[in-house]
C-alpha cells in the first residue's frame, strides 16, 4: 500500500476526555516553541498553526485521562515532538509524513519500522506466511481506518513515548489478544519490543550462530555494490521481482536469475564454511536461511541510507514507501 493511498482517508480523531481548563498564556508560549522545532526539524510536515494546537490539545486529553492531574507544561515537557508531528501529518493526510513513517528506524542498526513488526509477526505465527504478511498489511490499514469503526490506531498516540516502539507494542498486543482467544499465548518479553527478532535457534546452538554470522558477513564482503542493492531492494524494501526490476530498468527474468545465484553462492560459501567447522545437524539450507535475515537487517551495508546511496550513484531513487 503506497503513503498516497494511506493518505486519503479522513479518520475520526475525536475521544472521550475530561474537561480541562483553557491553556495559561504559559502553555501557548510552550506550544509555540515546541511548532516551531517541528517546523525546524520536519519541514516537510506542514501543520497550521490552528490545526497544529488543536491536535496538540486532543492528545493532551488522552494523557491527561491516563495521568490524571498533569498539567499541559508536564505534558509539553515530555513530549516526543517530531514522532508526534509525524502522527498528526499522517492524521491529516500528508504524503510526507507516510513517508516518514514507514522510514522509521527502531532497534540495532537502524531496523525499519516494518522489518520490525514482520519479526513480531514470525515469532507470533511461526511457519505460516501468508498470516505473517497478512498480519503486517492489516496492521497498516488500520492505522487511520480501523475495521468496524471506533478510533484509528494513530489517534490513540498521546506523544509521551517514541512513536515506532508504541506502535509495535500495540501490534504485539492487539495479535496476542487475538491469539489468547484461540489458545493462551504468553506474551513476549517487552525487552525485545523494538528489536528484530534472533533466530530461535541461536539459545541452542550459539557456537553455530556465531560461526553462522561470521561466514555470512564474508560472504557479504564478497558481494559487490550492485548485488547488496539487489539483496536490500528484495530483504529490507521487500520488493516483489517485477518491483525491483522495474525500479533498476532490467528484465524480471535477470533480476530472477541475480536473486538465484546470490541464493546459491550463500548456501555454497555459508555451507562450506560451516561444514568445514564440523557442522553435522540436519536441513544446512534451512538453517542458513532461517539465520541469514537477521544478518542483513543488521549490516549497516544494507541500511537504508547505504540503499539511497547506491541507488542515487545510478541517478534512481526510492518510489513512494509501500
Amino acid at each position: 500500500m503506497s503513503a498516497a493511498t494511506m493518505a486519503r482517508p479522513e479518520p475520526r480523531v475525536s475521544a472521550a476526555a475530561p474537561e480541562l481548563p483553557a491553556p495559561a498564556p504559559a502553555d501557548l508560549a510552550r506550544a509555540t516553541v515546541v511548532r516551531h522545532y517541528c517546523r525546524l526539524h520536519l519541514p516537510a510536515v506542514r501543520l497550521a498553526e490552528a490545526d497544529f494546537l488543536s491536535h496538540l490539545d486532543r492528545t493532551y486529553r488522552l494523557y491527561a485521562a491516563k495521568a490524571p492531574g498533569a498539567t499541559r507544561a508536564e505534558y509539553l515537557e515530555g513530549l516526543y515532538a517530531t514522532d508526534w508531528s509525524v502522527c498528526v501529518g499522517c492524521l491529516t493526510g500528508q504524503r510526507a509524513a507516510w513517508e516518514l513513517l514507514f522510514a522509521a528506524r527502531t532497534g540495532r542498526s537502524d531496523c525499519l519500522l516494518v522489518d520490525a513488526l514482520r519479526a513480531r509477526a514470525v515469532r507470533l505465527y511461526p511457519r505460516d506466511d501468508e498470516k505473517q504478511d497478512t498480519a503486517v498489511t492489516e496492521f497498516w490499514s488500520n492505522l487511520i481506518a480501523p475495521e468496524g469503526g471506533g478510533l484509528p490506531i494513530l489517534a490513540r498516540y498521546d506523544g509521551q513515548r517514541p512513536l515506532a516502539p508504541w506502535l509495535i507494542r500495540v501490534f504485539q498486543n492487539w495479535h496476542l489478544s487475538q491469539l489468547r482467544r484461540h489458545g493462551g499465548t504468553v506474551a513476549l518479553p517487552d525487552d525485545e519490543i523494538a528489536l528484530p527478532l534472533d533466530s530461535p535457534r541461536e539459545a541452542a546452538a550459539a557456537r553455530w550462530h556465531e560461526a553462522f554470522v561470521a561466514a555470512a558477513r564474508d560472504w557479504l564482503d564478497s558481494t559487490t555494490d550492485d548485488e547488496r542493492l539487489l539483496l536490500g531492494l528484495r530483504w529490507r524494501y521487500r520488493m516483489s521481482q517485477r518491483d525491483a526490476a522495474g525500479l533498476l530498468g532490467l528484465h524480471e527474468g535477470s533480476i530472477s536469475r541475480r536473486t538465484d545465484k546470490l541464493r546459491d553462492r550463500a548456501l555454497e560459501q555459508i555451507g562450506g564454511r560451516l561444514v568445514a567447522d564440523g557442522w553435522t545437524g540436519d536441513d544446512l539450507e534451512g538453517f542458513i536461511l532461517t539465520e541469514l535475515g537477521a544478518v542483513l537487517t543488521d549490516d549497516p551495508r544494507l541500511s537504508a541510507d547505504a540503499l539511497r546511496r547506491l541507488l542515487g550513484a545510478k541517478g534512481k531513487d526510492l518510489p513512494a514507501a509501500e
